[in-house]
């Protein structure tokens, strides 16, 4: 096997380049890569003796590939031959291939074997797959004539055939005695050899995209087989799916109450106390601050190795590998050279911003959302810069910087955010924004996270000391009794939240006798582990369960994930929601046109008049699990007897099985009103409070200006409730799965109100159903009764 050597005027440059490369293949596949890279540690610059002494260390019978930067790299290499002994320099070759891209192709080559000339040419056609995917490729030499053995596969990894898959294509199809070829038919780029790094990256596969393999030869057959077999297994590229991925870490307390130290994340790091110096003080900081950056960041991706996973820690290499890039360096060092006044974090600023702006220009959505972590290296050095501590500066709570105990206070809260804060370190979350429906606070409340929205623009300093109690909607900033007060209501609430979790198994049977099914509303097989005491699962969120694909789940990806979520619940029923998107609820793999008003617009199953298949595969899978265990099925968005027509005649001509129960959303005024003729032939209907609430009270649940109208226990609300559990025909159970069950005391208007089944979120499933033990229903009938009466939301809750 050959040796490679790489020369750069930066150490971090070359050790960086080396270790991406040395990503691309397996450790006992890797050639000997040696590196001569600046003049030490830090300085930029090139040493012929030091070349010289790597190509010694590179040193084959098969020959030295030498790869290099730019100006005296050239020189330094040329010179380095003549120190070296003749018959070794003899076999030596310089290129120059574009060293990043080169090196990461002369790797993954030379680790099939290959001659020097070989890796020299695969090498030198580095740059082909960038020039292909901007258009100013000269590649008619990539394409190659295909073979008489074929096969087509879908790439189905998340983020297509980037270099490490594509290494692993190129090691597959250089182990067979064939030629293979590779053609991209839904781009129409190709055949390329598929022995060749640089030419399988023109052909800009991505996730969906269908590929033909072909190939010719002694062992065509063999090497298409064994393609199709690696693309089978996501070219050994695959993420864990979404539905039992990404499993959140411990949940929170349960509680509605939470004090602690302040984290805030929605603050700018504050420069105004900066004092710039002169050019050269300026540049000496900017390498300060980086460095800084630097090791705060080896130590995250270190610490999150050992303790989440090598997956999670490499967000920090890719943040470390943007520090360390040439041109984003050159930038702020030119700025602060060059610019009047330009302070090293004018420059950090300037240069980070502008890169994350290019990311959110991008077409792929996985892209775009990098321009955060840009972001985040940026708030990273800036603090450094000023001296703040990264551990109480307000970091965002994903950067593994927030303080034990602590509550997170930000603008607004995403989904992604409250899935991926870690509980165990966060009591509780604080939003800006009013609002307690947006899926962000769906998810919180999922994890068992406190939460309250709403606080405004109080201003809080971080490490402040603080406080809220969402039952009470109180939020406090340095409590005059250091927090004691809030610190009582904590433990009073969790004794409750105890004895509840004691008797967590045991049905929820009130005074009177009567049994309230109680259930849990559940987006991941993760969710349905952590629901102690659930009678099963009143809402499985397909969209959420799915959420992160970005191509359709197949029928079979399906059933897997809706087996999971039965096995958590032990064989209880499960009722799955089908395909619920549109308006805040977007899927990757099924991009909408974009809508004036999405609310009011193609949203549940009304999108899916129009991709039946995509439903189909669905019911598909749900009938295959049905045959299994206890399933039902809902709808959502119904609107007219049409839509619950059609639903049923797609879902009978999949003949489900004999145990399989049909169900639909009641989440639109109009199908309240007219419940009687949309129930009729149902076994269930499932009232979604979030959406029948925002559109009673036409007001957006994401819209912070109006999201205190939308109260569930709006009068208006109760009413139409009212009016379902009255009009549904006979035998029609009535069920409540939006937010509104998750409260126990609006839990003890919609038992009063009639309502047979509750889904709440996990976590107070077993304090509603200790809520329910403590209530005769005619009691609760008659306090539901007087609601219906009462002015206002506000005025029902007082009355609770």
């Amino acid at each position: 096997m050959i040796g490679i050597v790489v020369v750069s005027h930066s150490r971090a440059l070359a050790d960086a380049a080396v270790g991406l490369a040395s990503e691309m293949v397996a450790e006992g596949d890797r050639p000997v890569i040696a590196v001569a890279a600046g003049l030490d540690e830090t300085t930029f610059g090139t040493d012929a003796a030091a070349v010289a002494e790597a190509i010694e260390v590179a040193d084959s019978a098969d020959g030295v590939l030498v790869l290099l930067d730019l100006g005296s790299a050239v020189l330094s290499a040329e010179m380095a031959l003549e120190f070296v002994d003749p018959e070794v320099a003899g076999r030596v070759k310089l290129s120059s291939a574009p060293l990043v891209e080169g090196l990461v192709a002369a790797v993954v080559t030379a680790s099939t074997g290959a001659s020097l000339d070989a890796v020299l040419t695969e090498a030198s056609r580095g740059l082909a797959g960038k020039q292909n995917h901007l258009g100013d490729a000269v590649a008619p030499e990539s394409v190659v004539a295909e073979g008489n053995s074929f096969a087509e596969v879908v790439v189905r990894n998340e983020h297509g055939l980037h270099a490490r898959p594509a290494a692993k294509v190129v090691g597959v199809a250089q182990s067979f005695q064939a030629q293979v070829a590779l053609t991209n038919l839904t781009t129409g780029n190709g055949p390329v050899d598929a022995g060749s790094l640089s030419m399988v990256a023109t052909l800009n596969a991505q996730q969906g995209h269908r590929l033909r393999i072909s190939a010719s030869g002694p062992e065509a057959d063999a090497a298409v087989a064994a393609l199709g077999a690696l693309a089978d297994r996501g070219f050994d590229d695959v993420p864990t799916p979404a539905s039992a991925a990404r499993p959140v870490g411990k949940g929170g307390s349960g509680l509605d109450v939470a004090v602690g130290p302040a984290i805030v994340a929605d603050q700018d790091v504050d420069l105004s106390e900066y004092r710039p110096g002169d050019v050269d003080v300026e540049r000496q900081r900017a390498k300060d601050g980086m460095r800084a950056a630097e090791e705060q960041l080896t130590a995250l991706r270190d610490e999150t190795a050992k303790t989440v996973g090598a997956a999670e820690a490499s967000i920090f290499d890719a943040q470390l590998a943007l520090l360390g890039d040439v041109m984003v360096q050159d930038a702020v060092f030119r700025a602060i050279t060059q610019g009047e006044d330009k302070s090293a974090p004018d420059a950090w600023k300037a240069a980070l911003d502008a890169v994350a702006a290019d990311f959110e220009q991008l077409d792929d959505p996985y892209q775009r959302e990098r321009a955060q972590d840009v972001r985040s290296v940026r708030d990273r050095v800036l603090r450094a810069l000023v001296g703040q501590d990264a551990a109480g500066s307000g970091a965002a709570a994903d950067d593994g910087a927030q303080s034990a105990g602590g509550v997170l206070v930000v603008r607004e809260l995403d989904a992604a955010t409250a899935a991926g804060v870690d509980a165990e370190r966060v009591v509780g979350i604080a939003v800006r924004a009013a609002g307690t429906t947006g899926h962000g606070a769906i998810v919180a409340r999922s994890r068992g996270i406190p939460l309250m929205t709403g606080i405004g623009d109080v201003a809080v300093p971080a490490g402040a000391l603080v406080g809220f109690d969402a039952r009470a909607q109180e939020f406090v900033v340095d409590p005059a009794d250091g927090g004691e007060r809030l610190r009582g209501v904590v433990r009073e609430r969790a004794g409750e939240r105890d004895a509840a979790l004691v008797e967590a198994e045991q049905p929820a049977v009130t005074l009177d006798g009567r049994t309230i099914t109680v259930l849990a509303n559940v987006g991941s097989v993760q969710d349905a582990m952590d629901a102690r005491g659930a009678d099963g699962s009143g809402l499985v969120r397909t969209e959420v369960l799915f959420g992160e694909w970005r191509v359709a789940p197949t029928v079979e990806e399906q059933v897997g994930a809706f087996r999971a979520i039965a096995a958590a619940f032990g064989g209880k029923p499960i009722t799955i929601r089908t395909w619920d998107i549109g308006g805040d609820k977007p899927l990757a793999f099924l991009p909408q046109e974009r809508e004036a008003n999405p609310f009011l617009g193609e949203r549940g199953i009304r999108v899916f008049r129009r991709r039946p298949e995509l439903l189909r595969d669905q019911l598909k899978a749900i009938c295959q699990v049905a045959a299994e265990t206890p399933v039902q099925v809902m709808f959502p968005m119904i609107t007219t007897a049409e839509e619950v027509a059609w639903a049923r005649t797609e879902l009978a001509a999949l003949k489900p099985p004999p145990g399989l129960k049909v169900g639909i959303m009641v989440e639109v005024p109009a199908a309240a009103l007219r419940i009687a003729t949309l129930a009729e032939g149902l076994d269930f209907v499932s009232i979604g409070t979030n959406d029948l609430t925002q559109y009673t009270t036409a007001s957006d649940r994401g819209n912070s200006q109006v999201a205190v109208l939308a109260d569930g226990l709006d009068p208006a609300v109760l009413q139409l409730i009212d009016r379902v559990v009255r009009g549904v025909p006979d035998g029609v159970e009535v069920a409540v799965c939006g937010d509104l069950a998750s409260d126990p005391a609006a839990a003890v208007v919609l038992a009063g109100l009639g309502v047979h089944e509750l889904s709440a979120v996990g976590p107070q499933v077993p304090t509603i159903k200790a809520r329910l033990r403590q209530t005769n229903l005619e009691d609760a009938a008659t306090l539901a009764a007087a609601a219906l009466t009462l002015p206002s939301a506000s005025a029902v809750r007082d009355q609770l």
